[in-house]
């Protein structure tokens, strides 16, 4: 353990520290131990440092031209300081010993705590060695290994060209990319002192075709969290027909009858349903909040026996995969439904401190100007012991939604989500397609109507908002079947 020789307040202004400038490394232990053991001095129940770098650029293709590039280069730092349950933050980007005592001196004034007394002595806070993701994982040389600039550019406007090739029809169409690279340092009063380095990136397609008053809109992405040459691996050839096949059986597609119907959901980004309508009410913020129909309902069935489902860190490659979460613990497996069951919530560590559940490495912020709240990562049904056929087969007459859109989640589980690409099921096999349809329901019901499961999960990247701003996650599912949900349309 690293422990600060032992100090009084009166030496503060003439201390003077080598860290490194370029990097998050042991060097800063020396620094961060010493405020946070003043921290501790003024009256502090618990100190936090979080430390960020990031170089993130987007490239964006529209049709047959580069239209935008778009670099962003930043280092902050935030401090969140606890005095009981209650907590404050305060983010600055001056990451040098002054600037991080001024932040550290503000949040200590919120709270109602100051400095104290010249003579006073601060305590040792002993920092476990720096665990450190970046160098045990080998991500130190991912950055330079990315695709420049001149290749984002080459790629994407070759995929925009074939997707041209591929659909009819074209009205616009958009490839995409972005790359994040962030390094990250967390130190904590309670000795947590935990580097990481991730990358993360993006690319797919928007296209929309018309023909008259006939429209089609469809779009696809994938994700990755741990390959530097992810772009020059991307099949978008494969991609774009994917893509052109669904908007040309959309563009004159019917429009579904509203109704109550028995639907098949799709794997993969189908489950973000599950994500908006479930996912969140099972995060701690929403326990604080009273906002969530599920507060007290641990180890009782929330859900259909067929349906377990998990959120975890671990997935390789998965968009929502971390070494650490964003206060420093490693990442692990949350079992949150088991048949049915409510098992585990998801937690930060202000969500354990204030409601008791404990904490399960989902503390996640968007940047250091926020502080880390219980945050979703890969989240997904477990798949089932059903064929998808069986599935079909179960149904007379329903919808099989293909392809969801976007939606909107009320504060305690209400949703609508659209479904970019539909099919009418009858006797179980698929007859036309259909399009205009809006998934309408409640998260407490939605989840005793998923009656069966198949046995092919998969995964999809995803962006989820919520109150520490946007993180990367994975939403998931097999395909699964809802026994009865209200379908808007026509």
């Amino acid at each position: 353990m690293l422990a600060t020789p032992l100090l009084r307040t009166k030496e503060l202004p003439n201390l003077t520290y080598s860290s490194a400038s370029d990097r998050f490394d042991a060097s800063w232990a020396a620094p961060l131990a010493t405020l946070l053991g003043l921290g501790r001095a003024a009256g502090a129940d618990f100190v936090e440092f979080f430390l960020e770098r990031v170089n993130y650029i987007s490239c964006l293709a529209e049709d047959n031209a580069i239209t935008s590039i778009s670099p962003r280069l930043s280092k902050g730092a935030g401090v969140r300081v606890f005095r009981g349950t209650a907590d404050c933050y305060v983010s600055t980007n001056n990451v040098t010993f002054r600037g991080l005592k001024d932040a550290l001196e503000k949040a200590l004034a919120i709270m109602g705590l100051q400095l104290p007394a010249p003579g006073a002595f601060v305590p040792e806070i002993n920092l476990e060695p720096l665990r450190d993701y970046g160098s045990l994982y080998q991500k130190e040389n991912w950055l330079g290994e990315c695709s420049s600039m001149r290749e984002m550019g080459d790629v994407l406007l070759s995929a925009s060209d074939k997707l041209d090739q591929k659909a009819s029809h074209v009205q616009s169409r958009r490839a995409v990319y972005f790359r994040d690279w962030q390094e990250v340092l967390v130190a904590a009063s309670d000795g947590t002192f935990a580097r990481d380095i991730r990358l993360t990136q993006s690319v797919g397609f928007n296209l929309l075709c018309a023909d008259g008053a006939h429209r089609a809109s469809i779009g696809e992405r994938a994700g990755n969290t741990s390959d530097p040459s992810f772009l020059r691996g991307w099949d978008y050839e494969m991609a774009a027909e994917s893509i052109a096949e669904s908007a040309g059986k959309m563009l004159y597609a019917d429009y579904v009858e509203s109704g109550t119907y028995p639907i098949i959901m799709a794997n993969k980004f189908g489950g973000v349903i599950f994500h908006e309508a479930c996912g969140h009410l099972l995060e701690t913020t929403q326990i604080e909040r009273r906002t969530t129909p599920f507060i007290d309902k641990k180890g009782e069935m929330i859900a259909h026996e067929a349906l377990t489902a998990w959120d975890e860190g671990l997935t390789d490659d998965a968009f929502g995969t971390i070494n650490m979460d964003d206060e420093g613990m490693p990442a692990q497996r949350t079992l949150l439904i088991e048949k049915g069951v409510l098992k585990n919530f998801i937690s930060d560590r202000a969500g354990s401190l204030r409601t008791g559940h404990p904490r399960t490495g989902s503390g996640r912020r968007q940047n250091y100007t926020f502080p880390a709240a219980s945050r979703m990562r890969n989240t997904y049904i477990a798949p089932g012991d059903h064929s998808v056929d069986e599935l079909f087969g179960s149904i007379d007459k329903g919808i099989y939604c293909k392809k969801m859109g976007g939606g909107s989640v009320g504060a305690t589980g209400q949703f609508n989500f659209a479904v970019d690409e539909a099919y009418l099921i009858e006797n179980g096999k698929l007859t036309k397609p259909l399009k205009g349809a809006t998934l309408i329901g409640d998260a407490t019901e939605i989840m005793q109507k998923i009656s069966m499961c198949s046995n092919d999960l998969d995964l999809a990247a995803g962006f989820c908002g919520s109150v520490s701003g946007s993180v990367y996650v994975t939403v998931g599912q097999p395909h699964i079947k809802v026994d009865s949900i209200t379908v808007g349309g026509r």
